[in-house]
């Protein structure tokens, strides 16, 4: 799997050092969901529950128009606890 992250996705991982790299590659590769975004049409949505972690959703954000593909951003989406 070939990816970026962008500033913004580095500087994201880094205030939010809960999130760790492995679970954003696994998001990536084998997601629980994969939405299209609603506002753009070159990001992608991967949606992955982390049991090890409470059993939060990690949301990755994800330009895949370009080679390599774009880490955006990650956080863990609250409005998808539970919904996983």
């Amino acid at each position: 799997m070939s990816y970026v992250l962008t500033e913004h996705a580095k500087e994201s991982l880094q205030r939010r050092s809960n999130i760790q790299l492995h679970w954003l590659e696994r998001a990536i590769t084998s997601p629980h969901r994969i939405e299209k975004d609603v506002t753009d049409p070159e990001l992608t949505h991967y949606l992955l529950k982390i049991e090890d972690f409470e059993g939060r959703v990690l949301r990755v954000i994800v330009n895949q128009s370009v080679d390599p593909m774009r880490v955006i951003t990650a956080f863990f989406d609250r409005n998808m606890r539970n919904k996983l």
